[in-house]
């Protein structure tokens, strides 16, 4: 080797292992807090993470790392869905160990002094469960996670009593706005509460908006149109900042709640949208609002456009036929007093629920991967509520990953 190339190499060297060459560096720690924030956002990996030290354990564990953890990932795991029981709320996990939670850890219980459950479950939204507690004429808010309620008095319209309006619906949402905030970590946040009263007298629905911030419910918002029909049992849709519920009983009517200019209006849907459980509001690719039509041998999109001079029109928007592309059903031929019907979306994931033969799926409607969830006939197949949230308890892990323990 050459003289100059020799006093080259020893340079380099020497520049490779100067202090000067590691100042940009992060520590030890924070070298190892960079690596963890890069886990995956599934519920196993904290938990799989903290048992492997107790540095390791305290460092997950800590609000800040788990915050960061949030609003680096930002988009939060499809957990499972909660359905109607016959005592209880149950929840139902979508996910395979070890990242499955166990549903007794979820499950949701009002009940009065005599055991009786007098609850309607009304949805999902931004890591809370919205529910109405009948016996009582309150609204129920749950944070699953925690366990925590909370109960609102239902601000009943004049002439209504609770255990008469047969037709009720709600939904929750964050009111922290989606700048800097992520969705599913908004036990602290402030958040609105939307009820719709649908039995008045005068056939018109009806709405009123509880504002955590204020703490009070506001005046009663008036659709124009009438419109004597349920939307109770179907779970709103929020596409931007708007809810929509559909109307059920044969019609092809949509309730839409406009939060931002706090308008309530009835809108007609696609052509077809009136068989009963046969119809789900989805959100089309473009952000606008859409239709999905289940009529067994395929599923129909519509999608609602509106043009310069405010007039509506439903496009066709893609058919999938369930056979091919989703491969839910064993062949296309309708077995004997077979039925079908939709049991729920998420506008989060964009994916579907639906019963199809003897079993309930979920259906993702992007990539058009369905997976089975379970067996069931279709008087037991309940609509589904579909819950997104961080789960990051700051734990452990015990047996297969499936049974998660919060921090004592």
């Amino acid at each position: 080797m050459a003289e100059s190339e020799a006093a080259e190499l020893s340079c380099r060297r020497r520049r490779r292992s100067s202090p000067a060459a590691f100042t940009s560096l992060p520590d030890d720690e924070g070298m190892l807090r960079e690596i963890l924030l890069r886990l995956p956002p599934q519920p196993s990996s904290l938990p799989r993470a903290s048992a492997v030290c107790k540095r390791w354990r305290r460092l997950v564990t800590d609000p800040k790392f788990i915050a960061r953890f949030r609003a680096h990932h930002r988009k939060r795991p499809l957990l499972g869905v909660f359905q109607h029981g016959d005592q209880d709320m149950v929840f139902t996990p979508i996910l395979d160990p070890p990242d499955r939670i166990p549903p007794r850890r979820f499950n949701l219980r009002i009940c009065d002094g005599r055991g009786y459950l007098g609850a309607q479950l009304l949805g999902c939204r931004h890591g809370r469960v919205l529910a109405i507690d009948q016996v009582r004429a309150e609204v129920v808010l749950f944070d699953p996670i925690t366990g925590e309620q909370r109960r609102l008095p239902v601000p009943l319209p004049p002439g209504f009593q609770i255990r008469t309006v047969r037709y009720l619906n709600g939904a929750v949402v964050c009111a922290a706005g989606d700048q800097g905030h992520v969705h599913g970590s908004c036990r602290s946040s402030p958040f609105k509460v939307v009820l719709v009263f649908m039995d008045s007298p005068d056939g018109r629905p009806r709405a009123s908006v509880y504002s955590s911030e204020t703490g009070m419910w506001g005046d009663l918002i008036s659709a124009e149109a009438p419109s004597p029909v349920s939307c109770g049992g179907s779970a709103s849709i929020l596409i931007g900042n708007v809810l929509y519920w559909p109307l059920s009983f044969m019609m092809d009517d949509i309730l839409e709640f406009d939060l931002d200019r706090q308008r309530l209006d009835v809108i007609k849907g696609p052509p077809g949208m009136d068989a009963t459980q046969r119809h789900q509001i989805i959100q089309a690719e473009d952000g606008a609002l859409g239709v999905a039509l289940f009529t067994g041998i395929n599923i129909q999109m519509f999608q609602r456009k509106v043009n310069c001079q405010g007039v509506a029109t439903w496009l066709l928007w893609k058919i999938v036929h369930s056979h091919h592309s989703l491969g839910i059903l064993p062949n296309i031929k309708r077995k004997r007093g077979w039925l079908g019907k939709f049991l729920g979306y998420d506008e989060y994931t964009n994916a579907m629920f639906l019963f199809a033969v003897d079993s309930v799926y979920m259906v993702q409607l992007k990539s058009l991967h369905s997976k089975k969830l379970y067996e069931t006939s279709y008087s037991n197949a309940k609509p589904c509520h579909a819950f997104s949230s961080f789960y990051t308890p700051g734990t452990a892990i015990t047996g297969d990953g499936a049974e998660m323990l919060h921090d004592s």
